[in-house]
């Protein structure tokens, strides 16, 4: 399984030379890049290392502790967060590499104070326990809909499969993408 640090060397070889992949004397490797994002609508000009995963940045620089720290491998989908509108595993995930891109965390799902259609569904079918996969569950059922994969409750179990849920919530989480997936196909012709 590759962690952030493996799976970073060919990206950190293009963004800041091949000296940096390899830890050769002159590596930029631990020296912050300046670097402007885009999270939640907004832009945020940042100086960071790029080994930097994005899930460390959003929760320890930005202060959106909304995306949660479970495994930090890649295998729980607490981390989930919509980039460019399709999940990506935050912590797998360089923040140098969002450059450009749009990530949008739980706390920029809502919009004027009100709750996106997938947040009301969560809270009205009970499709939480204990909470802390929530935000990661609710971002991957988003993407579910938006990419066309709430067909039927098979499509769903298996695209949300990448999200545990350790109070087991599975058959509620289900009937909110289920709940929601109309109402957000009709706010995308609107």
């Amino acid at each position: 399984m590759a962690t952030v640090s493996t799976a970073a060397a060919p990206l950190l070889a293009r963004s800041s030379g091949a000296e940096a992949a390899t830890g050769q004397p002159g590596s930029t490797a631990g020296r912050p890049v300046d670097v402007t994002l885009t999270v939640n609508g907004q832009e945020r000009q940042l100086a960071f290392d790029v080994r930097t995963s994005l899930l460390d940045l959003l929760r320890e620089r930005l202060g959106l502790t909304g995306t949660k720290k479970g495994c930090d491998h890649g295998q729980c989908g607490a981390c989930t967060v919509l980039l460019n509108g399709r999940r990506v595993l935050s912590c797998l995930t360089l923040a140098v590499a969002t450059k450009g891109r749009e990530v949008t965390t739980i706390e920029g799902l809502a919009s004027n104070g009100t709750l996106h259609p997938m947040q009301q569904a969560f809270i009205d079918n009970d499709a939480f326990q204990c909470g802390y996969c929530t935000p990661g569950q609710i971002l991957s059922a988003v993407a579910c809909v938006n990419e066309g994969h709430a067909d039927n409750e098979a499509d769903i179990r298996e695209y949300m499969s990448g999200n545990l849920c350790r109070c087991a919530a599975y058959p509620n989480i289900v009937a909110a993408v289920k709940q929601a997936r109309p109402v957000m196909k009709t706010a995308s012709k609107d």
